[in-house]
């Protein structure tokens, strides 16, 4: 028997936009054909699945969850489905899954049994980032977090822009986000004068902001608000 296709199926980033505002026709008819998922979170994937047009019944569909705290032992019991010909979705919380996301180990995994990976189109906060930016999108890194340490923040942070001058590559990064405040203002505080910094907030939401100014523009007004909301930043020396 032949294997099922692992769909990875992105969602959208923001709880004010539909998934038919964000994901292509295809995406969602894709998705509407599958009857099991993997998910971080069975709530809000069903809530994603109902507001999707998902012909369900919704709490028929099988839903298995994956999280960063799932052991790499039950990765493989997660696939078996799949292994025996059937097609199941993988759904990350928020954006493309695999992306600074468990879905990464599993679609590691399904390669080494032989599964084919089929990643599937919608938005990723990090890609529309960079594509507003202004920066370099032809030579970028994603670096993760960032350490929750202040001290170890700073460091890492001129390392960064350190990095970011002799490679010339935009440096991408992000943060939780109850801590997006105190990053910005770390940034602008240790950042050379003319180092370029974006800050994306809330991307495709009806507040998102997407700013790039120099440091030494940064500091000539008031910094914008980003407590406890989705932020990537962005630099380039």
């Amino acid at each position: 028997m032949a294997a099922g296709t692992l769909y990875f199926i992105p969602v959208p980033l923001s709880e004010d936009t539909t998934p038919q505002q964000v994901l292509p026709p295809e995406v969602v008819q894709r998705m509407r054909s599958l009857r099991h998922f993997i998910v971080e979170n069975e709530k809000t994937a069903r809530q994603f699945l109902s507001a999707s047009g998902h012909p369900g019944p919704i709490r028929e569909l099988t839903l298995a969850v994956l999280t960063k705290d799932t052991p790499p032992k039950d990765l493989p019991r997660l696939l078996q489905v799949v292994q025996q010909g059937t097609d199941v979705g993988l759904m990350s919380e928020a954006g493309c899954p695999g992306i600074a996301d468990p879905g990464a180990t599993l679609a590691a995994v399904a390669h080494q049994k032989g599964i084919r990976v089929a990643p599937l189109i919608g938005p990723s906060s990090l890609l529309l980032a960079l594509m507003a930016s202004g920066l370099n999108g032809q030579r970028f890194t994603f670096l993760g977090y960032l350490p929750s340490d202040k001290a170890e923040r700073i460091k890492t942070i001129k390392g960064i822009e350190f990095d970011s001058r002799k490679q010339q590559a935009t440096q991408l990064f992000i943060e939780t986000p109850y801590r997006n405040q105190h990053v910005l203002e770390d940034l602008v505080a240790n950042l050379q004068a003319q180092t370029r910094l974006c800050v994306a907030c809330n991307v495709t939401a009806k507040d998102e902001l997407i700013v790039t100014k120099t440091v030494a523009d940064w500091k000539k007004s008031p910094l914008p608000d980003l407590h406890k909301k989705p932020t990537v930043f962005l630099l380039l020396a």
